[in-house]
């Protein structure tokens, strides 16, 4: 007698279309805006003291900002939709409760 085999198709999800957007290890669009940030304090004071501070200010940020992609890739969207959603929910626990 034939074994019974079960043959299920296997499709394979490629990591590049599964995992997150992240530049230096950090959500990529507030990377890009931190370093814009820091850039535009480095060049429009143009003294040592400001470049020094650009840079720490910048590396900071960077550090926090991979600190948050590592703990959840999508706390920026998860974020946003919370302050977006914020109002349509009222604290109540059913929709007939009394005031």
């Amino acid at each position: 007698m034939a074994e019974a085999r079960s043959f299920l198709q296997r499709n394979r999800i490629h990591r590049a279309l599964s995992r997150s957007n992240l530049l230096l290890g950090g959500d990529r669009e507030l990377v890009l805006l931190t370093a814009l940030a820091a850039a535009i304090l480095i060049f429009v004071v143009l003294t040592v003291y400001s470049a020094l501070l650009g840079i720490s200010i910048w590396i900071g940020i960077l550090g926090a900002l991979r600190w948050m992609a590592k703990a959840d890739p999508l706390m920026r969207q998860v974020y946003t939709r919370h302050i977006n959603y914020r109002h349509h929910y009222a604290p109540t626990s059913s929709p007939w409760r009394r005031p």
